[in-house]
């Protein structure tokens, strides 16, 4: 059994998790948080790819019951939406926010008080949506709320096109890994979300994730307290090429790995542009996914029914109570 106990409580004991902070403050200076490496004064006002200024954006912090069950739980999980995002995936399903930039600024202190108010709402953890851009002034609200008593897991849900510089400053801060593994191909990554090299970058994201953080590990109710879960969402036409994604998450980590293969594909914001991909996943299409998963061997994770996920299954952000 692991402990329950934050790493990051750990780092804040002895001074290191303001350390961290300053180590994050250094990579942003002349931004490198990102694969990108734009090397922008992001502190100074200037926006690199992600379109960030030097101001959290927060479009919404409420308990989320719509993650995988041992983040979600019973009581939710404490998630917390940022505005703005390093890629530009033509299909994303919270786009307002991540491409439109829609949310409301917000300062240090305000975003260590919404972490303390997730879990006096009864949260299981701190979930990071999009958090890469924002990710020195995060530690340092981090460091804020566990000086005021959070004592929440603290989770990192990323689009998994993540530097491993950046992610070794992260080293003990987070406690749950979950990423996307978006694409086996880099032709359809560059094609559909603009990133250069996606699948050899996200890999190395994900081996360094899982160096950190291990296998999922759960408490007495079946919670999550730590380790990697890896999301990947099935695409019409399978452009992502998905066996052979599987096959590289196998090479690294094997088959106990925790896999969330996800259907809830559906043609939004840009995805009209490319016409293969402007449709649904057929159930057909979803089942040889799951095929795959299954044949290569992989032994713990989530799957979907396609059929039963509707419209009403996207967030809308710019309405304040219609999702959560």
């Amino acid at each position: 059994m692991y402990s329950t106990t934050p790493r990051y409580k750990q780092l804040y004991a002895c001074g290191e998790l303001a350390r961290r902070a300053a180590m994050l403050r250094d990579l942003w200076a002349r931004c490198r948080l990102c694969p990108w490496e734009c090397r922008v004064n992001r502190p100074g006002g200037e926006r690199g790819r992600c379109g960030a200024t030097a101001v959290l954006k927060v479009a919404k912090a409420l308990p989320h019951f719509g993650e995988e069950p041992p983040v979600s739980g019973t009581r939710g999980s404490g998630t917390i939406f940022f505005s703005h995002c390093h890629l530009r995936c033509c299909f994303c399903q919270n786009y307002q926010i991540s491409q439109e930039g829609l949310g409301t600024f917000i300062s240090v202190e305000q975003l260590a008080q919404q972490m303390l108010s997730l879990q006096e709402q009864g949260c299981h953890n701190i979930n990071l949506v999009s958090p890469t851009h924002y990710l020195p002034l995060i530690v340092q609200a981090l460091h804020s709320a566990a000086a005021r008593g959070l004592q929440l897991p603290l989770v990192y849900n990323s689009n998994g096109y993540e530097s491993v510089e950046t992610l070794r400053v992260l080293d003990g801060i987070v406690d749950i890994y979950l990423p996307d593994a978006k694409y086996g191909t880099a032709t359809s990554a560059q094609r559909y979300s603009r990133a250069c090299g996606y699948p050899s970058v996200n890999m190395a994201a994900i081996k360094e994730m899982f160096r950190q953080v291990g296998y999922l590990a759960t408490d007495h109710a079946g919670i999550a307290v730590k380790g990697l879960i890896i999301r990947h969402l099935v695409l019409p036409d399978n452009p992502a090429r998905t066996e052979t994604l599987l096959q590289s998450l196998r090479s690294i980590m094997g088959t106990e790995i925790h896999i969330s293969l996800m259907g809830q594909y559906q043609p939004v914001f840009n995805a009209h542009r490319n016409p293969e991909i402007n449709r649904r996943p057929t159930t057909e299409e979803y089942q040889r996914a799951v095929h795959a998963l299954c044949r290569l061997g992989f032994e713990n994770g989530w799957v979907q029914d396609p059929e039963n996920i509707d419209a009403e299954f996207l967030p809308d952000f710019e309405k304040s109570d219609s999702w959560n």
